[in-house]
């Protein structure tokens, strides 16, 4: 696993956070590090897609990376169901199947290329899953596509989503970055690395409140929503069509 630098040096001119070769790379370190007991999400995802996941159904990974989520349900999810992941980047897809076929992948699977802010045809599905994905959806189309995740759902689905979010509350907002950072720092990366990244991901990545999520999901039609992980400012959240 190639280490993270890619905020390491000083950067003259800023630029948006992008999901571009060089951090395709670092990725799997970079995320590791970076997202509080992301392993231990990744185990949850794989556990409850195993109770809801479906024989003859496709399970969609959307924002799926360098395939991460879709190696750990494999170990859990039977072999008769169809995996579809879904990305924006080129770079991204082409780790991902690499790092499929290196774990001898032998279930069907299917990578597709696209945009979620232009919305998503979902079939015959019986889970989906939005890991550290929405929060990069542009505010105007995360509805939009909650619903289109909801309508391609069948009866009995899920929607397994992680977030970065804020707090209710401003003052403890303060606090869960602090203390967010402060992780960070254990996970050894400096100041400059931490300030440098925020500024790349402040019109990039956009969390909402908890609350507001899950109001999202039951506008968009989801039934019942429950929240399976919380960290400070990150948690997990399983819909039910």
């Amino acid at each position: 696993m190639a280490k993270d630098e890619v905020f390491k040096d000083p950067i003259t001119q800023s630029s948006d956070f992008k999901f571009d070769q060089k951090v395709v790379t670092v990725f799997d370190d970079m995320v590791t590090r970076s997202v509080p007991y992301y392993l231990e999400m990744q185990r949850m995802i794989g556990e409850l897609a195993s109770e809801y996941a479906r024989a003859g159904t496709n399970v969609y990974d959307l924002g799926c990376s360098t395939g991460t989520t879709m190696k750990n349900m494999d170990n859990t999810v039977d072999q008769k169901i169809k995996f579809i992941g879904v990305d924006d980047s080129a770079q991204m897809l082409k780790q991902c199947e690499e790092n499929l076929k290196k774990a001898g992948m032998i279930r069907p699977f299917e990578l597709k290329n696209a945009d979620l802010n232009k919305g998503l045809d979902i079939n015959n599905a019986s889970v989906v899953v939005l890991c550290l994905t929405l929060q990069f959806i542009r505010p105007l189309y995360r509805v939009k596509l909650l619903e289109q995740i909801h309508n391609g759902l069948n009866e009995g689905g899920c929607l397994i989503l992680v977030e970065k979010i804020l707090a209710e509350e401003s003052g403890l907002n303060r606090n869960f970055i602090k203390y967010y950072y402060d992780f960070k720092k254990r996970n050894h990366y400096s100041d400059m690395e931490i300030a440098q990244k925020r500024e790349a991901l402040e019109n990039v990545l956009v969390p909402y409140k908890l609350s507001e999520d899950l109001d999202m999901l039951l506008t968009a039609g989801f039934s019942h929503c429950e929240v399976f992980f919380k960290w400070y400012n990150f948690a997990g959240m399983i819909a039910f069509k």
